[in-house]
């Protein structure tokens, strides 16, 4: 479950002193633009892909995700974990026990949710630097490294590429202490995708007979 919060954010952060500083306001300003992208917009669903790198163990999972303002969807294929959250609660779930646990939504909590791409996280939580440009897919982008400010995070550094022309993040990379590395990519943005409010609450219909284990 930690591995899809993650990559939401990114469906989204040192050398020294000086050098952090000539490259900090260029790392800045891509963010600002990208936030500012994704901030007009009432609605979005975009597909993603997060891969499991090195340790000689290969694990891929895709799926799909759903914001409406801070309300969000994540989808694993075939619906193997489905996250959703619509502010106030969350439900997480597992299609391999058919159990779903409910818990009260604290956006403080949420290290990389969806949620955050509506605000400027990065200049709170996190350090970031201007890393260059990388072709992913075709497509020229620059990439930002991102650090967290603070030590109780599961991860070490964020990277994200970012689509100069589009502005949106398409792909990049998550390094957690336990020393896994995650690649993403973000596919098939579809801005302002009309949602139905109902799919941001737990539905007994779509998940018939799932045990509800309510831990609020």
């Amino acid at each position: 479950m930690r591995k899809v919060l993650t990559i939401c954010v990114l469906l989204l952060t040192v050398a020294t002193q000086q050098a952090w500083a000539q490259t900090d306001q260029k790392a800045k300003e891509i963010l600002d633009a990208s936030n500012k992208k994704i901030k007009n917009l009432k609605s979005l669903k975009s597909d993603f892909s997060l891969e499991l790198l090195g340790g000689g163990v290969t694990d891929k999972k895709t799926g799909t995700f759903y914001m409406k303002g801070e309300k969000y969807r994540v989808e694993m294929e075939k619906k193997e974990v489905v996250i959703i959250n619509n502010n106030k609660t969350a439900w997480t779930y597992m299609k391999a026990t058919n159990e779903v646990q409910v818990v009260t939504s604290d956006p403080s909590e949420q290290a990389l949710s969806p949620a955050k791409l509506l605000t400027n996280f990065y200049d709170k939580e996190y350090n970031y630097k201007y890393a260059g440009l990388r072709k992913i897919d075709g497509k020229t982008c620059d990439v930002i490294e991102l650090t967290p400010k603070a030590s109780d995070k599961a991860f070490t550094k964020v990277e994200l590429a970012i689509d100069k022309t589009a502005n949106t993040i398409v792909g990049g990379q998550v390094w957690e202490k336990n020393g896994n590395t995650y690649r993403y990519t973000l596919s098939n943005y579809k801005p302002n995708y009309v949602i139905s409010d109902a799919m941001f609450t737990f539905s007994d219909k779509e998940f018939p007979g799932a045990d509800v284990i309510d831990l609020r």
